[in-house]
């Protein structure tokens, strides 16, 4: 894993989340913003994917265990387009907290992925 690119997955993750949450609870439903937000956070991950699998071809493999970054990785994929289709299904004020949430679930995931990657023995 790159160490920047984790820091600005989790810091663009944390800042979609808080505007999601804070836009849902004013009571404003999915828009542009929280939608394009997460799909931002998707293209970081999908670019992430990307450098997970170059890096330990590169030299770089993970220190800890892989399979748990996988199962990070895949799962944090997966989140923000169940929480989009989610929002686009129940067009409430709720279902934006709901984006929020799991953007900030991504921002948790990544840095857990990061810590895996680079500590030995987890």
């Amino acid at each position: 894993m790159i160490w920047w690119f984790a820091i600005t997955q989790v810091i663009v993750a944390v800042v979609v989340g808080l505007v999601a949450v804070v836009a849902g609870l004013a009571g404003r439903r999915p828009g542009d913003v929280s939608v394009g937000g997460m799909a931002l956070i998707l293209l970081l991950l999908i670019a992430q994917v990307v450098v997970a699998i170059i890096a330990p071809l590169a030299g770089n493999p993970p220190l800890g265990s892989a399979l748990e970054f996988w199962v990070y990785l895949v799962s944090a994929v997966l989140l923000p387009p169940a929480a989009v289709f989610w929002a686009l299904l129940e067009r409430s004020r709720w279902s934006t907290v709901i984006m929020g949430v799991a953007a900030l679930a991504v921002a948790v995931m990544v840095w857990r992925m990061e810590v895996i990657w680079t500590t030995p023995g987890l």
